[in-house]
């Protein structure tokens, strides 16, 4: 059963480092990480929970990855989120990170550049009944009509804060 991976996961990855905020240890254990890791199969093998599970990050493809368990984590104790925030996920990839927000009640808008990600994203939390809007487009940009936005994520490599994003925030 992948729910014992995923709370083993939460418990040894994300609570023994540090992560303190409930809701988000509850999100991390409640959703299907397996099914944001493409070549899963259906149901999983062991030795696939064992990789979707695990504490590094997972191949998405197109030179992509899904980001370390801890991490997601991490940054989204720190953006601490509430219920009804406006947040822009930059760099969606798998749609996992959205699918945690979300979970946690947040009105969530991911930015994805590589059209078959942003594709199998949309599919993967729409199957999940998880309410994400994934646009394809270059996350630089982040998305004007969204805005304003009470956070957002970067999980794309950058090496400055975009202007957009600063605009886009909410004061």
């Amino acid at each position: 059963d992948w729910r014992a991976w995923a709370a083993r996961m939460t418990e040894e990855q994300i609570r023994r480092r540090g992560v303190r905020d409930p809701r988000v240890l509850e999100a991390l254990a409640s959703l299907p990480r397996h099914r944001f890791v493409p070549g899963i199969g259906d149901p999983p093998s062991e030795e696939e929970l064992d990789r979707a599970y695990g504490d590094f990050p997972l191949p998405l493809g197109l030179g992509q990855t899904l980001s370390q368990p801890y991490m997601v984590a991490r940054m989204t104790e720190l953006l601490e989120p509430r219920e009804g925030m406006a947040v822009l996920d930059v760099g969606t990839g798998s749609g996992y990170q959205a699918a945690v927000l979300a979970f946690l009640g947040c009105s969530v808008v991911g930015v994805e550049r590589l059209a078959p990600l942003a594709d199998r994203a949309r599919e993967v939390l729409g199957a999940l009944g998880l309410s994400v809007e994934v646009r394809w487009a270059d996350g630089r940009g982040g998305c004007p009509e969204g805005a304003p936005y009470g956070g957002i994520l970067v999980a794309a490599a950058c090496d400055r804060v975009e202007p957009a994003w600063e605009e886009q925030l909410a004061p």
